[in-house]
């Protein structure tokens, strides 16, 4: 079954069109036909990128550089209606098309940020799922709203086949009370629904997979430790399969330190701010979400690149300490978590800076040698390692690339068979 796999934002749309079913799931033998995106839709000029692919997602990794170059064009692209009809004008072109026609299309699968406490798994988006999702809209109003528009768009172009909506918050609904509940009056969480729900959970939930795979052992039997390293960074403790706590909370803000955002944070500073620098609730938000993080600290970039750089060559001295607080938060997370798991089988980095910034994997597993880490300094460094176990100590320490796609195209079958989402 040919999957079509939407990730929507406000300007932009990134897509896969994957080709599997429970057979293929089972046997390993699905493919990933081509990938792409439309960028700054609304905007002159669009961009538009089309990749041919026609591999295994799991060897993938592997095989990046064998790959043709993906083509780039620039195109006009109004709105997410036309950035989705372009998307299936490129997978259904005559010389590099994947397909002949749209209508070999089965299903699509969007990926939706915030499903809130109503959805513990992927379902097939009806008139009741799509009420709650968009419930769910004043918990998320920068993301679930650009969601919504992708499933809009490909409801109008495809009306009759099935879409199926996956959460990013769906695999942290195993969390227990004690660990998503905050220090509020109870019946705030109970007007207002103020808890901590985690974010990332279709990337934490496929390096779980994957580390399984790779040490053969079902995750079941784990405890592991994910950690997902981008602009947006979270970590999160899986104990035997299930997510029993994560850093981001009733927003992404909370947690690690990140490319723009400050990460955990007294609840009093904000207040404070607009007090003494006489700012509104916007700006302090916008300070919070968009000025500081690495950016803020080091003054330099959002970029982990960019701040090493600063740090190594330059010698600035905000931009190491930005990347000091950056590992510093790592660390001390791993170890929480391994408290709050009793052990730990694995550490496993994924995200953009986790997978290839082998500095920032080697800085936050220092001083863990007392828990069975030790990062082997050859293996991390390895330049055409892209997947595999880096540690020589007792407990795993492994770089995993992540795949929400695979994840949303798996459970689009899932959900349309009737069969257990998590």
């Amino acid at each position: 079954m040919k999957v079509f796999v939407l990730n929507c934002g406000s300007s932009s749309v990134k897509y896969q069109l994957i080709d599997t079913d429970l057979e293929k799931m089972e046997k390993q033998q699905e493919v990933v036909l081509a990938r792409g995106s439309v960028e700054k839709i609304g905007l002159v000029p669009s961009s538009s990128s089309y990749q041919v692919v026609q591999e295994n997602p799991l060897f993938l990794p592997q095989r990046q550089s064998k790959l043709p170059p993906p083509e780039k064009e620039t195109v006009e692209i109004v709105d997410h209606i036309a950035a989705i009809r372009h998307a299936i004008k490129c997978l259904t072109n005559e010389k590099t098309g994947v397909m002949r026609d749209a209508a070999e299309i089965q299903a699509v699968g969007h990926r939706m940020v915030h499903g809130g406490e109503k959805f513990k798994k992927s379902h097939v988006i009806d008139k009741e799922v799509l009420r709650n999702i968009q419930e769910c809209v004043e918990f998320a109003p920068l993301h679930n709203p650009h969601n919504l528009r992708g499933y809009y768009a490909t409801y109008d172009l495809f009306p009759n086949i099935p879409q199926v909506a996956v959460f990013d918050t769906a695999f942290h609904q195993t969390m227990p009370p004690y660990a998503y509940l905050y220090g509020l009056p109870y019946a705030i969480y109970q007007k207002h629904g103020i808890r901590r729900y985690g974010f990332h959970g279709s990337s934490h939930r496929y390096v779980t997979y994957r580390v399984g795979q790779l040490c053969g052992v079902n995750p079941d039997q784990l405890r592991i430790i994910t950690v997902h390293l981008g602009n947006g960074c979270s970590m999160t403790a899986v104990d035997h399969g299930k997510s029993i706590d994560t850093t981001m909370g009733f927003t992404p803000l909370e947690g690690l330190l990140m490319g723009t955002r400050t990460g955990d944070l007294d609840a009093s500073v904000p207040l404070t701010l607009m007090v003494k620098e006489e700012i509104s609730v916007a700006e302090v938000n916008a300070m919070m979400n968009k000025h500081s993080g690495l950016y803020g600290i080091s003054g330099v970039s959002n970029d982990m690149r960019e701040v090493i750089m600063a740090a190594t060559e330059q010698k600035r001295d905000r931009a190491k300490i930005a990347i000091d607080m950056f590992c510093y938060r790592i660390t001390k997370y791993v170890g929480a978590y391994t408290a709050a798991m009793g052990g730990l089988d694995h550490v496993v980095f994924t995200g953009g800076i986790g997978e290839n910034s082998p500095l920032i994997r080697e800085l936050s597993m220092r001083n863990l040698e007392f828990l069975g880490i030790e990062v082997d300094s050859q293996l991390n460094k390895m330049e055409n390692m892209v997947e595999g176990k880096i540690s020589k100590g007792k407990v795993g320490v492994w770089v995993v690339p992540t795949n929400e796609e695979l994840v949303i195209a798996r459970d689009t079958i899932r959900a349309i068979q009737g069969v257990n989402c998590s």
